[in-house]
């Protein structure tokens, strides 16, 4: 699971979804709803007061909540967050897949003027953009918004309703949530998202989209979903304004130390002076700006990280998260996978093999939820449950080398 962000950082508050994965975790297949609770009827009937007391029209209500039933099944989510203990080479290849490095490259493609166009207008590197997209809803795909998103309506009156830790909160995101239809921006049927209401192309929770998106492709709306001008622009601006991008400026590179680990902000000159070279032998593209030197692992790559490697852990307070993020860009881009090894790490396996492993975990009786070559958290829980039952250590869940030579073996 992702560490849960501060209260501060509004894109991914209120215990999201971990990402795929993204950087996101995507939520489980929507279950049947049955007659709604004893109890929910009153609160929404109250509820509905307070709404229209907050300027949400009659019509929006009854479209969006007239007939709602809660979606029950996002406390268990609650409960039981899937927690895998992922060392960090693993957490990177997961996240900087053969699939999304293939598709990201595809994305590119597709939406070439617009990455040019936000690249002009904010500054932000078109390789980030590209990297949060595709961790975050796999570049917007509509089978992820099918298969693993649901409802945001049914999950958000549940919370607001039988969620007492937080009750005033997710009462406010479902007015939110409200407020998106009486603009305009969207519809009830199109509002899918994680179980905590998390959605469109960058998961953002219905307040920030209403406080943080803007309408780039100036259609009137602002929407997370469809079209990812919207989604793509506002989380640009977002990184600019939050974050404190700075235009011009690579995130920061992979490089070999001469020995010691200084800390502190210094320029790439000074550190190169100081026997810091970048792993691929290239010169600093920006020797005046400031970067600090961070050794993850011991033994294991080092990096020297500018501003805007920060500005990307403003999206998400991970350091973890932000090095995925910034090396799947660079690898969309075209960039190699990082020189120097993690201790005792594997290659990430092609996409030819996730799909393999998917194809023989179903066939063994460990549904994957699909054998697309993407790995979220049904693919790892059909991993984990693989590896208990044959006994393989660490039961952590990651779909490697091993476990994928053991599935050959038919064991």
């Amino acid at each position: 699971m992702e560490p849960a962000d501060s209260p501060r950082n509004p894109t991914r508050r209120a215990l999201l979804r971990s990402a795929l994965s993204g950087a996101a975790v995507l939520a489980l297949p929507i279950e049947a709803h049955a007659a709604a609770p004893p109890g929910f009827d009153a609160w929404r009937d109250g509820f509905r007061a307070r709404a229209l007391a907050k300027g949400i029209s009659d019509a929006t209500w009854t479209r969006a909540m007239g007939r709602v039933e809660p979606d029950m099944s996002v406390f268990k989510e609650i409960r039981n967050q899937p927690e895998f203990n992922e060392q960090i080479w693993q957490y990177i290849n997961r996240r900087v897949s053969d699939w999304r490095i293939i598709n990201g490259k595809e994305a590119l493609k597709n939406n070439e003027k617009l990455f040019a166009r936000i690249e002009k207008d904010f500054g932000v590197e078109r390789g980030t953009l590209l990297a949060l997209w595709g961790v975050e809803s796999a570049f917007g795909d509509p089978l992820v918004q099918q298969n693993h998103m649901r409802p945001v309506f049914p999950s958000l009156a549940a919370l607001a309703w039988n969620e007492p830790r937080r009750k005033a909160y997710w009462e406010s995101e479902l007015i939110n949530a409200l407020k998106i239809v009486d603009r305009g921006w969207s519809t009830p049927e199109e509002m899918r998202g994680s179980w905590a209401g998390a959605m469109g192309h960058t998961q953002w929770m219905p307040e920030v989209w209403l406080n943080v998106g803007f309408d780039y492709d100036g259609d009137g709306k602002i929407s997370p979903f469809g079209k990812p001008d919207d989604a793509l622009g506002s989380t640009a601006r977002f990184l600019v304004g939050r974050g404190k991008y700075h235009r011009g400026e690579h995130w920061g590179y992979e490089v070999r130390s001469a020995g010691g680990t200084a800390s502190g902000s210094r320029s790439y000159a000074v550190w190169q002076a100081a026997g810091v070279t970048r792993a691929d032998g290239g010169a600093f593209a920006q020797p005046n700006a400031s970067a600090q030197l961070w050794i993850p692992v011991p033994g294991g790559p080092a990096f020297l990280l500018g501003a805007n490697f920060y500005a990307v852990k403003s999206y998400n307070p991970s350091m973890n998260y932000a090095l995925a993020i910034c090396h799947l860009g660079d690898r969309i881009l075209g960039g190699g996978p990082f020189i120097q090894p993690f201790p005792g790490s594997e290659r990430a396996l092609t996409l030819a093999e996730v799909q393999e492993m998917q194809t023989r975990l179903t066939k063994a009786g460990f549904d994957t939820g699909g054998t697309d070559g993407r790995v979220g958290n049904d693919t790892m829980k059909a991993i984990r449950d693989y590896q208990v039952k044959t006994g393989l250590q660490p039961a952590d869940g990651y779909g490697g080398l091993k476990v994928l030579a053991r599935l050959r073996q038919g064991g």
